[in-house]
């Protein structure tokens, strides 16, 4: 039979052509059927405007594989694909466009830069969807959602009229985290806490009587403009006397009160704080505690605004500078130093964020955790690895109310509405940092679409809130507003809840935990089954992928270096469970490596099929197996329920291992390299240990790439249609292949038949390898080739039970191990001049005599001794050298002990090897 089979795998050839494919024969499409068991994933919807990068093959990778391996399991699985609007990360890449170009969002006005994000949400949406398909991620793309479509949008404001009414959603002023960079509010897991070097400032205030002042510590200086107190803890006996009395305020001339309250640290600084309830949150609690004013002295955009008094204008580090100096030259700066401390930054902009009292749109979160919790303790949601579930309970303990609503243009409009016949004390434009044009507006009333008459009033003059939602506010909806909700539809009903999330832990508090509060609030049941928590992708130094970097490679040209699968199956292989992932280029050659190792052992096999004349004869029974027939199957069969038990518990790398040390080594290095002189044989006393033989390799094939396929897609479809056009409706064993299955993305995946299962072949073909390897190694040792000259060898048994099973193998160790004689028994002499290995209940001697030139080799390896000895005593010299040990760098002196023990295991070696051949 003709068969069109390329010489070399070639990914670029493969993988566009079977992509389309699939696509093209529906197989990724998923709808409502009562007869089948439904198992659905929703994607963790990436930014619209982003690109992939390697963190994203890493988590679609993982989802992907759960979703192929489902599917060929029998199960209807939907993967459920989509992309969020990304509000602050989306909006600031279209203004920085706009402002390449010349000109600002205001200049073009809200209703025209909308239309322009829209614009460029189209063109970056193709550009995410081709490369998951250039991934090979195998989603349902006539369900693509996007969370600002109609539909999503309806649910987003079905939640939050749902919440508002329940009075779970509220309008109040209060702190945020502030970005002066895009000018809105953020959420507390917006922002980023890194530990940075600052400094620290002891400043005095002077008491208003004259005598004497009390010295606070700080890290802000510039805030001071804004202080209305100074506070001591009660209990601190340094300052028992003070509290009640009144300072002065440096720079501002305001006289403030010293208070007492037991936030207070006696252990920070002097022991006294300085309170700015307007820039710190702590400040403000106090403030609200006993009722001090909160003037406002830095403007949104991080310059200090007119409270600032003479510094009003300045940016914030700029005011800070001349703070200090001016307190200085007043004598009134006690003294500073550096000091490092944790300060909060814009998730998205890296710009340091500024606490801010704000009249906001607010989640109250407490009611809405409570069932949170519960349903982790019970392990309706499971979380994988299950450590997570502590930091899930920390967040669900501490969480306080959410911040949804945003200073932006780019997302879902507050659907609040405000009488302008209404007057409202609340809602005082200073009170915001970007006041809206509703200033005489009155309560708002909270409405799908403008109201026709105010419930207050009856008035009919009604402006819409100018704020849009926080992005999550959208997000926490996904796992059913993609599934038609808050429609009942056939979609909703079949696949809610969904089975499993996965995504990174540094989003498990603000989009994990909200979507677990959503779905029970909103469907009275869990979003997902379970969650698995996969690591961050770094780089080999431990830092995290980004392009400021540098270190950030794109996937695009990784995938058209190595192709698709090598990228899939290398990521996966250097991640362990839950762990982070260390990425190099170079570690892809893995994937690449056991690409092409696979594809010339298939090669092989197929090549051996087509030229078979009559492969209806390739069926067998127990009695036409060999050793290794049996021992392969049996080792199939183990791998097949190792795979299947690491797939279920989330243990990726485990089950990608299995099958790489299956095919590689079992599969090619072992039972292909057995059985070649069996199916190359034409002869008639061969003939049924050939299609034996053959029978075997096709189905243990078969099998293999049924369990890499969820890995490595492509590559596996490659071949197993090649296998299909040879085997057409049939295989090696009887309902290995779907008679039906046009592909192998919906071929059964492998079951254990615990008829294969065989420990007795195991154990002896287990010995057959170790005799082989130890002969092997001793060529190695010896520097002789892999199969020339044929050495002979003596196998003394001290253990007499090993002996049957030896001489019944013995053609396979010939064969194997490259042997013209072969001698086994019970404690048998050693041959003079012999090469040793020892192995359990037994001892291996191969006669060098005639083999190497004995004296040649002697001499070569007594001079390789005494470089070694020479190059050691140099090492010791140095390594007993204190100068170097002190002065030397770190990884100077940590890679002479590697080259010293290096060295001591050399000579190790080469004595033992001179002492072989004495």
């Amino acid at each position: 039979m003709e068969l069109d089979l390329a010489t070399r795998y070639d990914p670029s050839a493969v993988e566009r052509r079977w992509y389309a494919f699939w696509e093209e024969r529906g197989y990724f499409r998923a709808d409502p059927d009562p007869a089948r068991k439904p198992y659905t994933i929703v994607i963790p919807p990436p930014n619209v405007t982003g690109m992939l990068t390697l963190g994203h093959v890493l988590n679609n990778t993982l989802q992907d594989i759960l979703v192929r391996w489902r599917r060929m399991q029998g199960y209807n699985a939907l993967w459920q694909p989509g992309t969020d609007h990304a509000g602050i990360a989306t909006q600031s890449v279209v203004e920085r466009m706009l402002d390449d170009e010349g000109t600002t969002r205001q200049a073009l006005g809200r209703e025209r830069f909308v239309e322009r994000v829209w614009q460029v949400k189209a063109k970056h949406l193709a550009i995410i969807n081709q490369q998951l398909r250039r991934l090979g991620a195998s989603l349902d793309w006539r369900r693509e959602r996007f969370t600002m479509d109609e539909g999503l949008s309806r649910a987003v404001l079905e939640v939050f009229i749902r919440l508002y009414n329940k009075g779970l959603v509220y309008r109040d002023k209060f702190m945020i985290n502030w970005c002066p960079y895009h000018r809105t509010a953020l959420s507390n897991d917006e922002v980023d806490h890194r530990t940075v070097q600052g400094g620290l400032w002891w400043i005095r205030y002077p008491f208003k009587d004259g005598r004497g002042a009390i010295t606070v510590a700080t890290t802000r200086p510039e805030t001071m403009l804004g202080d209305t107190a100074v506070a001591v803890n009660p209990d601190d006996p340094r300052y028992k006397d003070v509290v009640g009395r009144t300072v002065v305020l440096p720079l501002m001339n305001r006289e403030i009160p010293i208070i007492a309250d037991p936030y207070v640290d006696r252990e920070f600084g002097t022991g006294a704080l300085k309170i700015t309830p307007a820039h710190d949150p702590n400040d403000f609690a106090i403030g609200r505690r006993h009722g001090l004013a909160a003037p406002c002295v830095i403007a949104p955009d991080g310059t200090m605004s007119d409270e600032a008094g003479a510094y009003r204008g300045l940016d914030r580090f700029e005011c800070r500078a001349r703070v200090v100096a001016d307190l200085e030259k007043l004598g009134l700066l006690e003294k500073s130093q550096p000091h490092e401390h944790e300060v909060g930054h814009c998730y998205r902009c890296d710009t340091i964020i500024e606490p801010y009292i704000s009249l906001q749109w607010f989640v109250r979160m407490k009611p809405l955790a409570q069932r949170a919790r519960k349903v982790a303790e019970d392990k309706s949601v499971r979380f994988w690895p299950p450590r997570w579930e502590t930091m899930y309970y920390h967040w669900i303990d501490t969480v306080p109310d959410w911040p949804i609503s945003r200073q932006l243009w780019w997302g879902h409009r507050i659907p609040a509405w405000y009488c302008q016949d209404c007057p409202d004390p609340k809602l005082d434009p200073a009170d915001r940092p970007s006041a809206p044009p509703y200033g005489i507006g009155g309560a708002p009333v909270v409405s799908a679409a403008r109201p026709h008459k105010c419930p207050h009033c009856g008035g009919a003059r009604f402006i819409q809130d100018e704020d849009v939602l926080d992005t999550w506010f959208s997000s926490w909806l996904w796992p059913f507003s993609t599934l038609g909700w808050p429609d009942d539809t056939a979609d909703l009903g079949y696949f809610y809840p969904t089975d499993t999330l996965v995504t990174g832990p540094d989003i498990l508090g603000f989009w994990v935990a909200r979507m677990i509060m959503a779905g029970l609030e909103f469907l009275d049941d869990v979003p997902f089954r379970d969650v698995y928590l996969h690591g961050i992708v770094r780089d080999e130094e431990g830092r995290k992928m980004s392009k400021s970097l540098g270190n950030s490679p794109d996937p695009i040209a990784v995938m058209d270096e190595f192709g698709a699968d090598a990228l899939r199956f290398s990521i996966i292989l250097i991640t362990a469970t839950g762990q982070d992932a260390y990425y190099s280029n170079e570690k892809v050659a893995i994937g690449r490596n056991f690409a092409n190792k696979l594809w010339n052992a298939a090669r092989l096999v197929l090549v051996n099929l087509a030229e078979t004349p009559d492969l209806a004869r390739l069926d067998y029974g127990p009695d036409d197996l060999a050793l290794e027939d049996r021992w392969i199957l049996s080792r199939l069969n183990h791998t097949v329920a190792t795979v299947t038990a690491a797939l279920e518990g989330f243990n990726f790398n485990e089950a990608a291992m299995a099958i790489y040390e299956f095919i590689w080594h079992e599969l090619c290095d072992w039972y292909l390299e057995v059985i070649k002189p069996r199916i190359r044989r034409a002869d008639a006393e061969a003939t049924a240990s050939r299609f034996a033989a053959q029978g075997v390799v096709t189905h243990v094939l078969d099998s293999a790439l049924r369990l890499l396929h969820p890995f490595a897609p492509f590559i596996t479809e490659e071949i197993w249609q090649h296998l299909g056009r040879l085997l057409p409706r049939r295989g090696a064993l009887p309902d290995t292949r779907s008679e039906a299955a046009e592909s192998i993305m919906i071929a059964p995946w492998p079951k254990v038949e615990e008829r294969w299962l065989d420990p007795q072949a195991d154990a002896a073909f287990g010995r057959v390898q170790e005799v082989v390897r130890a002969i092997r190694n001793i060529r190695k040792k010896m520097r002789l080739a892999d199969r020339t000259p044929r050495l002979r060898v003596a196998v003394s048994l001290a253990d007499p039970a090993l002996l049957a099973g030896l001489e019944a193998n013995r053609h396979l160790i010939c064969d194997q191990a490259a042997l013209d004689e072969l001698h086994i028994g019970l404690g048998l002499p050693k041959p003079p001049r012999s090469a040793v290995a020892v192995l359990a209940g037994m001892e291996l001697y191969v006669p060098l005599e005639g083999i190497i030139d004995l004296a040649a080799e002697r001499k070569r390896l007594a001079d390789q001794l005494e470089k070694s000895r020479r190059f050691l005593e140099a090492s010791e010299r140095k390594l007993g050298n204190v100068a170097f040990l002190e002065n030397a760098p770190k990884e100077v002196v940590e890679k002479e002990y590697r080259n010293n023990g290096r060295l001591r295991e050399e000579i190790q070696r080469l004595e033992a090897n001179l002492a072989e051949l004495a």
